[in-house]
């Protein structure tokens, strides 16, 4: 049962973050696609929050790791997506904005998923 509810979760994952970065890339143009910089930053801060939650209330652990964790956050955040627009932006912008690009995103989404990790604490 867990696996359908990582699917499922994972589709819906998918589909938000689908959503998301269309509506946040059409109003927001800029020299690197910030929509997809946004779901990877949200995603890891959602993560952090889950795994501690997870972690300090064991009982949810296999309920919410699975299909909010793997799934969900799975489906929403996206590494190659992130990697062929880092590669795309090296292309058409120059390596110098790629470079900030990739690695604002990485120090970022990693920050992101020490504050969830601090606030699912508190949970």
């Amino acid at each position: 049962m867990t696996m359908l509810w990582m699917c499922l979760a994972g589709g819906l994952g998918a589909v938000a973050r689908f959503l998301l970065d269309s509506r946040v890339n059409s109003r927001f143009p800029a020299p690197v696609p910030v929509g997809t910089i946004i779901i990877n930053v949200v995603g890891s801060l959602l993560l952090g929050f889950i795994t501690a939650v997870a972690l300090t209330h064991v009982g949810l652990s296999h309920s919410l790791k699975g299909p909010l964790g793997t799934g969900f956050c799975g489906g929403f955040t996206t590494f190659s997506t992130a990697s062929v627009e880092t590669a795309r932006t090296a292309l058409d912008r120059g390596m110098s904005l790629a470079v900030v690009h990739c690695l604002g995103m990485a120090i970022a989404g990693v920050l992101a998923a020490i504050l969830g990790l601090f606030l699912g604490s508190l949970v």
